[in-house]
């Protein structure tokens, strides 16, 4: 047509050379794209040098395993499954009838102990004294025996002279009367001369015979006297004893004062087992793995639920073994919560584990079979909530996975 105008062509191929406004853009989109690769590398560089983080972490927690300290009947289950629980909440009841009568066997017990003792300490003085006086008393009559042989002796020696004095007088009456008897056959004296010759012959035979009765006597007396000093040193021997006596009557209370303190200690735990049969909540959390029931009977250490505490969480993070070249313990942690869309704690790390899971694990790898495959080792890492209040929620759960990322560097 006449109105067309051919197109103008260069020397490059006949193209129509590009806009300033294109260059302009494209050059824009190039420098954008660098820059954007520059902050990329730098943030990138930035990251990697001042955090180290992994998604290989979960929250960890207390699984107590309540269980009973005693043998008994289960009378009341006041708890269900997944209900959440105060500390100090009782959870299971057993039946405490046979406790408590063990609790009243031990208090009577206990009373007739602290009896026992008291007779047992009110009779130290009392032997004390009259162990003192049994001694005194003894050594006086040791004395006054001692004088009484003394004195029966005297009184023999005394009887036995009497004896030879009436001998003497009894030989001269006899002798009188063999004399007077021819004469008062021929009446050479009279017949009341042979008379009194026969009445003092027969007197003095009669004071022998008394003379030797008293002689016996005195001897018998000699022998109680004698008799009587060895029971009077045989007592004071006893009585000698007395530190021995008080001695073991002192051993006596205290043997009583230990039974006291042994019945005593059987009260309590009497007492601590008749508590035993209310089981409470050691901790706040949530009640699971219930397994008891009303009527069972239950025995000691048998698990009865598991309670799992809300109150002490931390996270356990497992980094890398060439992660943990600049961690320590105290660096601060963003802890970001999956279950949550990436709700943050903040954290500090606590603890690094002091071996490596594989090495912690049931099967330790053996790296001796010549079948060596080099693995980069994962180490525990125990993170701990800085502030509880920010889980007062309890939403933080054991098992629970969560993303630390730990600042290694200021």
């Amino acid at each position: 047509m006449a109105d067309e105008k051919p197109e103008q062509q260069n020397g490059n191929g006949g193209k129509q050379p590009e806009a300033p406004e294109q260059k302009a853009r494209r050059r824009f989109i190039i420098v954008g794209v660098v820059l954007i690769l520059l902050v990329g590398g730098l943030l990138f560089w930035w990251h990697s040098t001042y955090y180290e983080d992994t998604d290989d972490a979960q929250v960890n927690g207390h699984l107590i395993q309540i269980s009973s300290r005693i043998a008994g009947n289960v009378v009341k289950v006041n708890v269900d499954e997944n209900q959440f629980v105060e500390k100090g909440t009782v959870l299971v009841e057993l039946d405490p009838k046979d406790f408590e009568t063990a609790v009243q066997q031990d208090e009577a017990n206990l009373q007739s102990a602290e009896a026992a003792f008291e007779a047992a300490k009110v009779n130290v003085p009392v032997i004390n004294v009259n162990a003192g006086t049994n001694l005194r008393t003894a050594g006086v009559d040791v004395s006054t025996a001692g004088a009484q042989v003394a004195q029966a002796e005297k009184q023999l020696e005394a009887s036995q002279a009497a004896v030879l004095q009436a001998e003497a007088n009894n030989t001269k009456a006899q002798l009188d009367l063999q004399r007077y008897t021819p004469l008062v056959e021929k009446d050479v004296i009279s017949k009341q001369q042979f008379d009194a010759a026969v009445a003092a012959a027969n007197g003095d035979k009669a004071a022998l015979a008394q003379a030797q009765a008293q002689v016996l006597a005195s001897q018998d007396a000699v022998r109680v006297a004698k008799d009587r000093v060895q029971q009077s040193q045989s007592a004071l021997q006893y009585a000698k004893t007395a530190p021995q006596q008080v001695a073991i009557q002192k051993a006596k209370a205290d043997q009583a004062a230990a039974q006291v303190e042994q019945a005593r200690a059987e009260l309590a735990q009497a007492q601590l087992n008749l508590g035993y049969t209310k089981i409470v909540a050691p901790e706040a959390g949530i009640i699971t793995r219930k397994s008891v029931e009303v009527g069972q009977n239950v025995s000691v250490g048998q698990n009865m639920a598991t309670l799992v505490s809300l109150d002490d969480i931390w996270i356990t993070a497992n980094f890398k073994e060439t992660q943990l070249e600049n961690m320590r313990a105290g660096q601060k942690v963003e802890i970001s919560v999956d279950a949550y869309g990436g709700r943050k704690y903040d954290g500090k790390v606590t603890q690094i584990g002091g071996a490596t899971g594989s090495v912690l694990s049931l099967f330790p790898p053996e790296n001796a079979t010549g079948n060596y495959v080099k693995v980069v080792q994962r180490v525990p890492v125990r993170i701990d909530l800085t502030d509880m209040k920010e889980d007062s929620d309890h939403l933080l759960r054991p098992g629970l996975s969560v993303e630390p990322k730990v600042r290694v560097k200021d």
